[in-house]
């Protein structure tokens, strides 16, 4: 069932790659069903190193949620929030790349219980790379319930996208050290 999850977080890879940003799909499935929020990198669109692709797909999973219970006769915040705590406490996060270290604290603390990674991330890696932010307890009245992380769910595949991403020249990268950002125009 897993392989059917990543093969459409690659879609989305895919076509973040397409649009000229980190090849990185993610999607969050309820109770193994729905696709409740879905995502990919928008980091070179918006200019916002935040709007990874699981932050992306958490943004769009409350939304859903959000829709869902508006409709309730007994309509409020209180509602609204224990709705979503419940929604992703039964979900699971499946994304191409190894969550960083700012997304993996952020599905801590929206309660998600389990996510399926593609690839390594050796950089940035928040489940296991560089840190073990899934899984420290230290960190569990901060953040919530510690993360079951799975890697190497078609890691090849991940790495091959991020490659193709890599060769290619990125109009967004930062002006190198030895231009000065002055001189763009020349």
């Amino acid at each position: 069932m897993h392989e059917k999850w990543m093969e459409k977080c690659f879609e989305y890879a895919e076509d973040a790659l397409q649009q000229g940003e980190v090849p990185v799909g993610c999607i969050i499935v309820y109770k193994n069903e729905e696709i409740i929020g879905k995502g990919k990198n928008q980091v070179n669109k918006t200019k916002n190193a935040t709007r990874h692709a699981e932050m992306v797909a958490v943004d769009d999973a409350i939304s859903h949620v959000q829709k869902k219970y508006d409709e309730l006769p007994e309509k409020g915040h209180t509602v609204a929030n224990w709705q979503l705590s419940r929604v992703m406490q039964n979900s699971v996060l499946y994304v191409t790349v190894e969550p960083c270290i700012m997304c993996a604290a952020a599905l801590r603390i929206a309660n998600i219980p389990a996510v399926y990674y593609g690839c390594s991330n050796e950089r940035f890696g928040g489940c296991g790379s560089v840190l073990n932010i899934h899984k420290d307890e230290r960190l569990q009245q901060s953040l919530g319930p510690t993360l079951h992380c799975i890697g190497g769910q078609q890691a090849h595949r991940a790495v091959q996208l991020l490659k193709g991403f890599y060769q290619q020249e990125n109009p967004n990268a930062p002006i190198p050290a030895n231009r000065n950002f002055l001189d763009c125009d020349k």
